[in-house]
């Protein structure tokens, strides 16, 4: 899909911050309110905007904090759909937040959440691994979160900061 100069602005400007309203767009781009309206819709309904989301630093929250595991996994391709029937199969859980298909070692790169590391690990071996086509499987947790979405988190809690020992 071709967009304009313009649209692309809106849509670049909405990605940092989907709380600005069209009067602030306007105000931002000198194009009247109608004209950020039609914009907008037209981004939604050909979903270049798929969702508006909050990033929520989870951490922060007592009790809330959650697992997070990014998970390698290998697969054979089937033939005709290749890794398609099998990204599938694995983002239906409600488990997975992304799937992505991979160069390298392995063929596809799982984000997955949970209440706990036992709670992901009982998804990675009862149900990601029983998957047909799910040749194998390394799963790695996340420590902490540095910069999620370009957002940088804790950038201003200078007294915790990681350092490594040569």
């Amino acid at each position: 899909m071709k967009l304009t100069a313009t649209e692309i602005e809106i849509a670049e400007i909405l990605e940092k911050d989907a709380r600005l309203t069209n009067e602030d767009l306007a105000k931002m781009t000198d194009l009247s309110i109608d004209q950020i309206t039609q914009i907008v819709k037209k981004l939604e309904e050909t979903k270049v905007i798929v969702r508006y989301v909050s990033l929520v630093d989870w951490t922060k929250i007592d009790g809330h904090q959650g697992v997070t595991a990014m998970i390698d996994v290998k697969v054979t391709p089937k033939r005709d759909v290749g890794f398609n029937d099998v990204a599938e199969r694995i983002y239906r859980h409600r488990e997975v937040k992304s799937v992505y298909l991979m160069s390298g070692t392995y063929d596809l790169s799982v984000q997955v959440e949970g209440h706990s590391v036992n709670e992901v690990a009982h998804f990675v071996s009862q149900k990601l691994s029983t998957i047909e086509g799910v040749i194998s499987t390394t799963t790695h947790f996340v420590l902490k979160k540095f910069k999620h979405d370009g957002t940088i988190y804790d950038s201003d809690d200078h007294d915790k900061r990681i350092v490594v020992s040569p």
